[in-house]
């Protein structure tokens, strides 16, 4: 019984510390998604009312995730990223036959736009874009394949051993202590013109303005560095401004494909 108990113990260390490492974390996927449901059409909002059955974009957000574990959704693994080396173009590199976090979104666009994919399969496309679109913008997730996103970069984190997509997935966040709401609440003042400006650009123009910061990351940080108030103090809001384009372009695109 000893041995079961401990055993159970290590199982659960493990699901958790997989699902922290996944990506924004609960808290920002969920104020991406608490953004987008703000800035939605009113037949928009309808649409996708009646699509998850009252449920909001914000409660979905995190569904990606929790179905890692199922067997059925391991091809989608390699949905969450898109790595391609520093200095060369994401058009001209090789892709990966599974797909990547691109390809992904856009699948998801053309799955729910079709008028001959039904309920369930829209649905399950609609949960994952809303996740995919807060992927995109969290800059380790357009990293480069030689150290997994930073997943091989070891550095501390206020003294104690992580890593570096660890500290982009979920510690810079957690460690300020607002919850998802809050977050989403306490956004930068934006004008109509500047939102509509940031809906408009594409896909791959979102992928590149995350890269960009990527780079930045890169450059401010190397392995073994302790990281703690300073990091944060300069990362911060970066990290927020990046959760809030998320959601006023997750809503640009629903709006675009719900009218």
């Amino acid at each position: 019984m000893k041995k079961f108990q401990i055993l159970l113990l290590l199982v659960i260390i493990g699901v958790q510390a997989l699902t922290a490492s996944n990506d924004w974390g609960e808290t920002g996927h969920r104020a991406v998604g608490e953004i987008a449901d703000s800035h939605l059409s009113r037949k928009a909002k309808r649409a996708i009312q009646k699509l998850l059955d009252g449920e909001s974009l914000a409660f979905v957000s995190t569904y990606a995730d929790e179905i890692r574990s199922d067997k059925i959704i391991a091809d989608y693994s390699a949905w969450h990223y898109v790595n391609f080396p520093f200095g060369e173009k994401y058009e001209s590199f090789s892709k990966s036959d599974k797909g990547d976090l691109i390809t992904a979104i856009y699948k998801c666009i053309d799955v729910l736009k079709s008028n001959t994919t039904n309920k369930e399969e829209k649905v399950f496309h609609l949960k994952l874009l809303a996740h995919f679109i807060g992927d995109l913008h969290q800059p380790l997730h357009v990293g480069i394949a030689d150290d997994r996103g930073g997943n091989k970069v070891q550095v501390q984190w206020f003294g104690e051993g992580t890593n570096l997509h660890s500290v982009w997935d979920y510690k810079v966040i957690e460690s300020y202590n607002m919850s998802y709401s809050e977050l989403a609440e306490n956004v930068n003042s934006m004008s109509k013109e500047d939102i509509i400006k940031l809906q408009q650009s594409s896909v791959i123009d979102w992928m590149y303005e995350s890269r960009e910061i990527c780079e930045d990351i890169y450059v401010n940080t190397k392995s073994g560095d302790n990281l703690s108030y300073e990091y944060r103090y300069k990362y911060i809001p970066v990290m927020r401004k990046q959760i809030q384009k998320g959601g006023i372009r997750l809503a640009g695109l629903l709006n675009e494909i719900f009218g």
